[in-house]
């Protein structure tokens, strides 16, 4: 009997894209990588973890700042090689830089716009260092 992780379309690097998304405004706040260790924690624990290919480990989102991704829904796409997962964002903050999605850019007149104000000063969510 197979594995619902063996379902899974993993790339080269044993990674998924991962993509959160808020559960109430169906907003896009991030969007992310899994392994198999991390997409089975997220699946028991209900919490959003991810691996993080700068620091090659798992990453409990929130970890740090405490902004913890309480996961509803866990989705897989047609071709097996997405997941989509609905969550619930504490603090109402996804991004490192403090603000409610990492996607606050968006392209005018060929030029990227911030367009979402910064929730919370990165430097009181983690103490002077900006991580993700």
């Amino acid at each position: 009997m197979s594995s619902w992780l063996d379902e899974v379309r993993w790339d080269a690097q044993g990674l998924v894209t991962a993509i959160a998304q808020d559960a109430h405004s169906q907003r896009i706040l991030m969007v992310a990588y899994m392994n198999r260790e991390s997409l089975q924690l997220t699946a028991q624990t209900g919490i959003a973890h991810y691996f993080s290919r700068s620091r090659q480990r798992l990453w409990k989102k929130g970890e740090e700042s405490g902004h913890l991704q309480t996961v509803s829904e866990l989705r897989l796409d047609c071709d097996g090689d997405v997941i989509v997962m609905q969550i619930v964002q504490a603090g109402g903050i996804a991004c490192h830089t403090g603000r409610e999605s990492c996607l606050y850019r968006k392209l005018v007149d060929e030029q990227w716009v911030v367009t979402d104000a910064v929730l919370k000063d990165p430097g009181a969510i983690y103490g002077g260092h900006a991580s993700h």
